[in-house]
């Protein structure tokens, strides 16, 4: 999530559209709040790791 949020939000830098740089960027932060929630050991989505 957090290199589909990178790339979205380069895309939308890149070609000026707004709506591909908001959705990257909520799309990253929601990726780095998970990856946060994920070593703190706390259990994200009923599961304890992801593959």
């Amino acid at each position: 999530m957090i290199v589909l949020g990178l790339i979205l939000l380069l895309l939308g830098w890149l070609t000026g559209m707004s709506l591909l740089y908001t959705v990257g960027s909520i799309v990253l932060i929601v990726g780095i709040v998970f990856f946060i929630l994920g070593n703190v050991g706390r259990p994200v989505g009923g599961r304890k790791v992801w593959f």
